[in-house]
């Protein structure tokens, strides 16, 4: 009777193990994919000159607690937003075609070096001009939600991570790297990104917009 139960026991807990192994499986090929794009949407190197311009403007920038409420929002964005869409009636794929076109519209600004939204200049280096709009912008929202409708929310959490860390040593070192690049050079990322970040509006469109009709 002893030897029965245990044998229970023993299959309960290899399923509960191999069950809790695969939902915390990452797909690194989503990681990557929704880090490129919030990498590109969120566009910190673009954003350089806009940073060093607020160091000299305050002295100081709150690195740490810009990167650490850019990732708070993100993720809580992540997790809440649908809901917020569904109480006001509005689905997911809706969501991201409209998303396809903010990402569309950004990516024609970081190609063409125009600028097509026109946001206040912040006069400060504290957590708002920093954590939102600069990296948790509005086309970051909108990305994140759209990313919801392709990708595992674990694999969004892990590129959401990935990207504060990269913002982060950005802030950190933006002296540096504007000097390494220099503006010729932040200028052709920017517009390298601008094409991959056209792709993703295209193909973003193309899927969610089947999803409406179908």
């Amino acid at each position: 009777m002893r030897s029965i139960l245990f044998a229970g026991k023993s299959m309960k807990q290899n399923y509960f193990c191999k069950r809790f192994k695969t939902d915390i499986m990452f797909d690194f090929k989503q990681i990557f994919t929704a880090g490129m794009i919030l990498f590109a949407v969120i566009d910190i190197v673009g954003s350089i000159p806009i940073i060093v311009d607020l160091r000299k403007k305050v002295g100081h920038i709150q690195s740490e607690k810009a990167s650490i409420v850019a990732c708070i929002l993100m993720i809580a964005f992540l997790f809440v937003g649908e809901t917020i869409l569904n109480l006001i009636g509005i689905d997911v794929n809706s969501f991201a075609v409209a998303g396809a076109f903010i990402i569309f519209f950004l990516a024609i600004e970081m190609i063409l070096g125009v600028q097509l939204y026109k946001d206040d200049a912040p006069e400060t280096a504290a957590i708002v001009p920093l954590a939102f709009p600069l990296i948790a912008g509005a086309g970051t929202m909108t990305s994140i939600l759209s990313l919801k409708s392709e990708f595992d929310t674990p694999n969004i959490i892990v590129a959401i991570i990935l990207n504060v860390i990269v913002v982060y040593a950005v802030l950190k070192s933006s002296k540096k790297i504007e000097k390494l690049f220099g503006k010729q050079g932040i200028s052709v990322i920017r517009k390298i990104f601008g094409v991959i970040l056209l792709a993703i509006a295209v193909k973003l469109f193309a899927t969610n917009i089947q999803s409406l009709f179908n």
